[in-house]
């Protein structure tokens, strides 16, 4: 079965059978709209390897060759944060609820609330989160390149985090 990392933020980690790539390639060139039911994707727990605290991401759609990029709810319980990772074809984040953080490698770390847009360019070295005392969601769109949404990296430590 072939997997498809997806984030995000994060990112964002959707897997997809091999079946189910040949459906969705064949569903982008149907001549009439397809439905994804809610509730019809498993959500997943964001791994450890790739984040700190309690994170869930609930599939919304793969990238396909018709539009090369995917998408994900992901919620963070408070505190919980991204590793440090990069985009090869950017990213938008849209704050759907709650107040978080969203950081960059020079050290910047910016307030993100219920109803912020983030744009996140290609290659911007960078991480998101909750805040430490609130839950924040996001729905991630994330550019593909070669099948490749995201490339991940060393975890965000407390003092970039709370951006000291």
């Amino acid at each position: 079965m072939k997997f498809t990392a997806m984030l995000f933020s994060i990112s964002l980690l959707l897997s997809t059978g091999t079946f189910e790539s040949q459906a969705v390639a064949a569903e982008a060139i149907k001549k009439s709209q397809t439905i994804s039911r809610a509730g019809s994707q498993l959500s997943v727990k964001g791994p450890a390897e790739y984040f700190t605290g309690n994170v869930r991401v609930d599939p919304l759609f793969p990238a396909n060759d018709s539009a090369p990029f995917s998408s994900a709810y992901v919620t963070f319980e408070p505190g919980a944060r991204s590793a440090w990772h990069i985009h090869p074809k950017g990213q938008h984040l849209l704050v759907t609820a709650g107040v978080g953080r969203t950081g960059e490698w020079e050290g910047k770390v910016d307030e993100i609330k219920a109803g912020d847009v983030i744009w996140c360019p290609p290659g911007v070295k960078h991480w998101h989160g909750a805040s430490p005392t609130t839950a924040m969601t996001h729905i991630a769109i994330t550019g593909t390149l070669d099948g490749k949404n995201v490339e991940w990296m060393e975890k965000v430590s407390d003092e970039q985090y709370n951006g000291k």
